[in-house]
C-alpha cells in the first residue's frame, strides 16, 4: 500500500527503525517541501543511534529532496564527521549538491565535496551531478575529471569514473572527449557503455541512485 504524506510523516516517530525508514523513503519520493522541517527533526533524532545508518541514509536523501539551502550547514557538518557506516556519506554528498547550489549549474557544492577527499561523499556528489544533468564551466569540469582520473583504476570506488562519464553527456571540449574515449575502451562494461552514450550526446539509461 502506498503511504500518504501524513502516513509517512507519522512513521518518522515509529519505535521501529524499519518503519521510520519506510516513511523516509516515501517522503523522499514525494519531494514535498512542506515536510522538510519534520524530516530534519527526524534526522537529528535518528543521528543519536549509530546502529540505524540505513534509516539515516534515507532521511538524508529525503531532506535532499525536500529541504533548502538552510539545511546545507548541517549536512556539511555531518560530512566532516568520521563514521563506520560510510554509505551515509553517499547520501550526504547527494543532498549537499541538490540543496547547496546558488544557481542550477553552480559547481561549488560538488567541488566542496571533492575537496574533502572522502570517496563516498564524492560518489554521492557526482551521482547528483549526473542525475541533475548539471552543465559546469570548463574549470569545474576539469576539477571533476581530475578527480575521476585520479581514481580511475580503483576498483573499490568504481563509480568515481562512472558518474562523471554519465554527466559528461552534457559537457564539451577536447578533454571531455578524451576522457570519454578512454572510458569507452574500459573493460568494465557499465563504464564503457555510459561513455559511449555520452560521446553520442546521450545520458546513460543506467543512471540510478539507492
Amino acid at each position: 500500500m502506498t503511504l500518504t504524506r501524513n502516513e509517512a510523516l507519522a512513521l518518522l516517530s515509529d519505535s521501529i527503525s524499519a518503519r521510520r525508514r519506510r516513511g523516509a523513503k516515501r517522503l523522499r519520493a514525494l519531494a514535498d517541501p512542506t515536510t522538510a522541517a519534520q524530516v530534519r527533526t527526524a534526522l537529528e533524532r535518528e543521528l543519536m543511534d549509530k546502529r540505524t545508518w540505513e534509516t539515516q541514509y534515507q532521511l538524508i536523501m529525503a531532506l535532499g529532496m525536500t529541504g533548502s539551502r538552510g539545511d546545507v550547514e548541517l549536512l556539511k557538518e555531518l560530512a566532516l564527521q568520521p563514521r563506520s557506516a560510510t554509505m551515509v556519506n553517499t547520501a550526504l554528498g547527494y543532498a549537499i549538491v541538490r540543496l547547496g547550489r546558488d544557481v542550477d549549474n553552480d559547481p561549488a557544492p560538488t567541488l566542496w565535496c571533492l575537496r574533502q577527499d572522502v570517496e563516498l561523499l564524492a560518489d554521492g556528489a557526482l551521482r547528483a551531478v549526473a542525475m541533475l544533468r548539471l552543465h559546469f564551466p570548463d574549470t569545474a569540469v576539469d576539477a571533476v575529471l581530475d578527480y575521476a582520473e585520479a581514481n580511475f583504476h580503483d576498483l573499490n570506488h568504481k563509480s568515481l569514473a562512472y558518474w562523471p562519464a554519465v554527466a559528461a553527456a552534457g559537457w564539451t571540449g577536447p578533454r571531455v572527449r578524451a576522457f570519454l574515449t578512454r572510458c569507452s575502451q574500459d573493460s568494465r562494461q557499465y563504464i564503457a557503455e555510459a561513455a559511449t552514450d555520452a560521446l553520442n550526446g546521450r545520458y546513460s539509461k543506467g543512471v540510478s541512485v539507492l
